[in-house]
């Protein structure tokens, strides 16, 4: 990782020895943690513009609009 950069970071103190103890009882630094902790919630991210790109296209529904749609036909 000779390309990484540095950031400080600030834990609540539960969260930091939860890590310090997840990471020692798996060979690993919380550094790593950290950053699969990040990278998957990038890809989390990346999904979800996804999913909303291929919404796009479809119709918007108005709330007022479908409320009073329901009201007309008896549904409320």
């Amino acid at each position: 990782m000779s390309d990484a950069k540095r950031a400080t970071v600030y834990f609540d103190p539960e969260i930091h020895r939860a890590l310090r103890l997840k990471a020692a009882v798996n060979d690993r630094t919380i550094s790593d943690l950290v950053n699969d902790a990040v990278r998957l919630a990038l890809v989390e991210d990346a999904e979800d513009i996804d999913a909303f790109e291929e919404r796009a296209p479809d119709a918007v529904l108005d709330f007022e609009e479908f409320v009073k749609d329901l009201q007309r036909r008896g549904k409320i």
